[in-house]
């Protein structure tokens, strides 16, 4: 039922999609809209699509939006017009503006829309979040989120001051482009009563954009449980780290999200003992994710990752921002 598929966009996450969507769909006739004319036919690729009317004529049964999250809203809500379904990368947007706008019309239309928070369908965070929920650890004390990675090694192949993540007007940062850790805090513990935020530039990179964020969030599992949580993000150190950890009365469990291994340190005990590792499954997650998208589109269904879930998380990121700049915890609720 899927034979024509638009990716927007073709920096190194369109590039990605258009892999997967090759390999799920390899008869199906893919077109990159881009904003550059070019006679140049992508690898993986059926060509390429300069304005909006082809793409409309086009008619792709979905649309992967993957330019800068500066342009998401105004892309999106050109197909959406045009009933047509998206993944749209995260975060939704890069800022709340005109996104009150698209949501409207999204209740209005009958086309899905998932927000693109991969790390959702990683198996590995999924059974992390079921032990969690298990009451493995008993009643949670704290949260501590900690994901960082030197920017200039995000992309060998290319200056990493000519990508997304190095530049304000295209939504970079690293609110923005690590906000996988906020959209996960809420899908695993709750809702995000307010945030405590300092954000800055410490390190020497050539980028207009906070290079290290520390956040402190309240959030409530319940309405009868409060909790801190902990979040900090970098694109300064070289050793990599994307990991979970969270502290119980019975003991401590964490999750790794570099290799997907999930440790306890029970309380009775004296050592971490691994109970969940495989291989890493992070490239499968894109492919569950476009799958997953499939499916809402063929049996009428409701996407895991709403718009909502994407406005909530623009909202605490934004929310953050300007904790920073006032120096005060901001309330959400």
């Amino acid at each position: 039922m899927i034979d024509r598929i638009l990716i927007v966009g073709l920096g190194s996450i369109g590039k990605r999609h258009l892999k997967y969507c090759r390999e799920i769909f390899p008869k199906a006739d893919i077109k990159i809209f881009r904003h550059t004319k070019s006679d140049e036919v992508p690898e993986l690729s059926n060509g390429c699509l300069f304005k909006y009317d082809d793409v409309i004529n086009f008619k792709p049964h979905f649309a992967i939006i993957a330019n800068p999250a500066s342009q998401h809203i105004k892309t999106a809500t050109i197909l959406l017009e045009n009933d047509i379904n998206l993944l749209i990368e995260k975060p939704i947007a890069s800022s709340l503006e005109n996104v009150d706008n698209f949501i409207e019309l999204s209740k209005k239309s009958n086309a899905k829309v998932l927000i693109g928070y991969n790390l959702r369908f990683l198996n590995s965070l999924q059974n992390f979040k079921k032990l969690i929920l298990s009451n493995s650890i008993g009643s949670i004390f704290s949260i501590r989120l900690d994901v960082g990675k030197y920017l200039p090694s995000w992309r060998p192949d290319k200056d990493y001051r000519d990508t997304v993540s190095a530049q304000s007007r295209l939504g970079g940062g690293v609110l923005l482009e690590l906000s996988h850790e906020i959209d996960y805090l809420r899908w695993i513990f709750g809702e995000v009563d307010w945030v405590y935020a300092k954000l800055s530039k410490q390190s020497n990179l050539e980028v207009d954009v906070e290079d290290t964020a520390h956040l402190l969030l309240g959030v409530s599992p319940d309405s009868h449980k409060k909790i801190i949580a902990s979040i900090n993000m970098d694109f300064v150190r070289h050793d990599p780290i994307r990991m979970c950890t969270v502290i119980g009365d019975k003991g401590t469990i964490s999750w790794n999200g570099l290799n997907n291994e999930i440790k306890t340190f029970n309380k009775d005990s004296d050592k971490w003992i691994k109970i969940i590792g495989s291989e890493n499954d992070y490239d499968d997650s894109y492919k569950f994710e476009i799958n997953h998208l499939v499916e809402c589109i063929i049996h009428d269904k409701k996407p895991k990752i709403s718009i909502d879930d994407g406005l909530k998380t623009l909202k605490i990121i934004e929310a953050a921002k300007e904790s920073s700049k006032k120096n005060i915890a901001i309330n959400l609720v």
